[in-house]
């Protein structure tokens, strides 16, 4: 069973950087594309970056496009989300997301459907 841990949210004044961790045990991390959600406050989570298995590939929400990049290390297991010129309306709970079934780790995927493991998030703010 794939289990995923995220780390590294906090409280950041506007226009500060983060970079979120998440590390994931099992054997085939190096299969998985792997994804990035994030859920306001009274809000829908929403897709924020995708990044295919081998790291080759990503896409990203146009609100974060240009700030925050997705990454992957599939020797240590984990992948990134280093966010910059961070404002108060990234504030919100950050998930990562693997597709663990079938053999697609070679797309992009934005849908949370396609994401079958989820990690518990970490809270990332952003005051103004």
């Amino acid at each position: 069973q794939v289990q995923l841990v995220e780390s590294g949210g906090g409280l950041v004044q506007a226009g500060g950087s983060l970079r979120l961790s998440c590390a994931a045990s099992g054997r085939t991390f190096s299969s998985y594309a792997m994804g990035w959600f994030r859920q306001a406050p009274g809000k829908e989570r929403e897709f924020v970056a995708s990044i295919t298995s081998n790291g080759a590939n990503t896409n990203y929400a146009d609100s974060v496009k240009g700030r925050f990049t997705i990454s992957r290390d599939n020797v240590k297991k984990t992948v990134y989300l280093q966010m910059n010129s961070l404002k108060p309306e990234d504030t919100a709970v950050y998930y990562c997301a693997a597709k663990t079934r079938g053999y697609g780790g070679s797309y992009l995927y934005s849908g949370p459907a396609n994401y079958d493991v989820w990690g518990q998030g970490t809270q990332v703010t952003a005051s103004s």
